[in-house]
């Protein structure tokens, strides 16, 4: 009698055990043979972005309502010292970036999965990358002036760093200058303050401080090297560009809109980025933008160039190839 219970318990259990299997393959239990939900393609891709006091395409694009019925939207993370942005988007705290061509090159060389994917900012005559100043009652006229001072910079590792650099030791003045880290909107007031001897200043701020009776403008970037170091370039966090990649190509398509955009219309995208910080619309200075955005050899030629000489890299250490790519972008045709 105890057998035929043992029985009927055990044949009891197979079946609840089968019933079981086949309840959960239903619901979404992973089989040899199954596969992935495929991705819902009229779902919104948000994309991590920071919201700094800067001059940005992201913003603009926002504010223009580029982004509206696109598949697309950023969600802002907040406020990112510039320092941070490259290790944020490499951690993927964010999944883009617009930081100057050194860094996001540095990073790659270290094997960083990230890539620069949209050509940003175009060094010209008219809109600078960057501008430097000294207070108005310095008596600082020349490159020689600055021997033995301190000078403020957003980040290391950048352009300020390192144009500033070549254009020291090119004229023989290597290693006689003292850099001090600064927060973009606080390099105008670092200045007048007296904390340091020069600011080099990038907009929408380099306006602000031009307009200024207490500031003096010394020169620009365009003035040193007519704008081949100019490039500050959008990256993108490796596994979002893999995970997304139609969504990718719809973004930079986006930026290259933006740029052409803000190119016809600099007053009115100033006004935009005047609205966003709450600045005087006469105090915001705009850049210029690659039209299509597509990034350029020779830019990127510079900076490995640029980073081999300061010691970053070893020559042959990375390839143009390594850092960009242009196949997300619409106005790129295959050779």
């Amino acid at each position: 009698m105890m057998l035929k219970i043992e029985h009927r318990k055990l044949a009891g259990l197979l079946t609840v055990v089968f019933l079981a299997g086949v309840l959960v393959a239903g619901c979404g239990g992973k089989a040899a043979d199954s596969k992935p939900p495929a991705k819902d393609p009229k779902a919104v891709v948000e994309f991590k972005y920071y919201n700094n006091p800067a001059f940005d395409l992201f913003y603009i694009a926002e504010a223009l309502g580029y982004f509206k019925d696109s598949g697309v939207q950023p969600k802002y993370v907040g406020r990112i010292a510039s320092g941070q942005i490259i290790p944020s988007l490499i951690n993927g705290s964010i999944d883009f970036a617009n930081r100057h061509t050194p860094l996001p090159m540095a990073a790659i060389a270290g094997g960083a999965d990230v890539k620069i994917i949209a050509a940003g900012t175009k060094a010209t005559k008219d809109a600078p990358h960057m501008k430097y100043f000294v207070r108005a009652d310095s008596g600082i006229t020349g490159l020689d002036g600055l021997v033995g001072k301190k000078i403020a910079i957003n980040s290391f590792g950048a352009c300020s760093e390192y144009v500033t650099k070549k254009y020291l030791k090119d004229n023989g003045y290597e290693g006689k200058v003292e850099f001090v880290q600064t927060p973009d909107d606080q390099l105008d007031l670092a200045l007048t303050q007296g904390l340091v001897q020069a600011s080099i200043i990038h907009p929408p701020t380099s306006g602000r401080a031009e307009k200024s009776p207490e500031l003096r403008k010394l020169w620009s970037d365009y003035d040193i090297d007519k704008g081949i170091s100019g490039m500050n370039p959008y990256s993108v966090n490796g596994k979002f560009a893999r995970e997304n990649p139609e969504a990718l190509k719809t973004i930079v398509a986006i930026l290259a809109k933006t740029a052409k955009w803000v190119n016809a219309n600099p007053q009115q995208a100033r006004q935009i980025i005047a609205d966003r910080l709450k600045m005087d619309v006469s105090l915001v200075e705009n850049y210029a933008y690659y039209d299509d955005q597509l990034v350029p050899g020779p830019e990127v030629d510079y900076w490995i160039e640029r980073l081999v000489a300061e010691g970053k890299l070893k020559p042959g250490q990375i390839k143009p190839g390594d850092v960009y790519t242009n196949e997300y972008n619409p106005n790129f045709k295959k050779p």
